[in-house]
């Protein structure tokens, strides 16, 4: 799965669909990555103050990886997309 994302929103977004293609729900991903659900909720919903330990705790426990990348100018916005 390859989303691109570039805001707090959009991260939550993607990391909720990814979630919820492996058919995990909030509380497993909350044991697989010993943060509370509370914080998995929050971080879905976009929350700008979060860590990104967090996102990377939530990212390996749905067997994610962070890249980094160049902003291409002929891709359209995300918000676009959606």
């Amino acid at each position: 799965m390859e989303t691109l994302a570039r805001t707090p929103e959009q991260i939550g977004t993607a990391l909720r669909r990814a979630r919820k293609s492996k058919g995990l729900t909030q509380k497993e991903v909350s044991s697989l990555s010993g943060l509370r659900i509370a914080t998995i909720s929050s971080v879905e919903n976009g929350d700008e103050g979060t860590q990104l330990k967090t996102i990377l705790a939530i990212m390996m426990a749905l067997g994610l990886e962070f890249r980094i990348g160049e902003r291409r100018k002929d891709q359209p916005d995300i918000e676009d997309i959606f």
